[in-house]
């Protein structure tokens, strides 16, 4: 057998869908004794997503990581405020704590299959992500794990897509970098996955699981899902 290529892969919106967040912290508020309707939830949460995206790279260790989530939960208890709930009556711990049990993430239908094909024909996987460093917990909650040949989050890596940096770093994790074939980058974002890849040298394969995005790289091929993927790299 031919030796495989590198395949690095996004993780969110790629491998993993976040389950609908906003009944599940509604739900877990409410059993906290915190009466908040799934708007209100929803409207805190975008909050909260948006000072998490700008500040996940905090969290390079189990000790900063702790510290994110507390912040997090600061903000998603100062948007409850805001958007009419009595936050107030509870803890900080136990709103952190509602708050971490509403993100669920669960692999993609097509995702383990895969992931199972890509490794029987000797490619080596490395999951790339703007993400902190959990991002092995939930690669381990899901079962990909055991798919996959090693992850980097844009924590560790010291730089997040589309910069090269986070691309470097994957292929160094790979035992051999180049292994004698250009890498491929999977992701379904043409500005931080298609565009990150290519200024790194990598080859890119957009996966678009709704409609396909505008401006698409020409020579860029564009899947539905991860099924297919397999012959791409071959």
């Amino acid at each position: 057998m031919a030796l495989g290529r590198v395949v690095t892969l996004d993780a969110l919106g790629t491998l993993v869908e976040l389950e609908r967040p906003a009944p599940r912290l509604a739900a877990e508020l409410r059993a906290r004794g915190l009466q908040v309707s799934d708007a209100q939830a929803g409207a805190a949460l975008r909050e909260e997503i948006a000072y998490y995206r700008a500040h996940h790279d905090i969290a390079v260790d189990a000790a900063s990581l702790a510290l994110l989530r507390e912040r997090c939960a600061q903000v998603l208890h100062v948007a409850l405020q805001r958007a009419g709930a009595g936050a107030g009556a509870l803890a900080p711990g136990e709103l952190r704590d509602a708050l971490l049990a509403a993100l669920r993430f669960r692999p993609f239908d097509d995702v383990p299959g895969a992931l199972a094909e890509l490794r029987a024909a000797g490619h080596r996987l490395i999951v790339v992500s703007n993400w902190d460093v959990s991002l092995h917990e939930m690669l381990r909650t899901t079962g990909l794990d055991m798919l996959v040949d090693g992850a980097i989050s844009s924590a560790e890596a010291g730089a997040r897509k589309p910069a090269a940096g986070i691309f470097r770093r994957a292929l160094q994790l790979a035992a051999s970098p180049d292994r004698g074939r250009p890498a491929l980058h999977v992701g379904d974002s043409v500005t931080l996955d298609v565009a990150g890849a290519l200024g790194a040298g990598l080859r890119a394969v957009l996966v678009a699981r709704g409609a396909t995005p505008d401006r698409v790289p020409a020579g860029v091929p564009v899947l539905a899902t991860l099924d297919g993927l397999a012959a791409l790299a071959a």
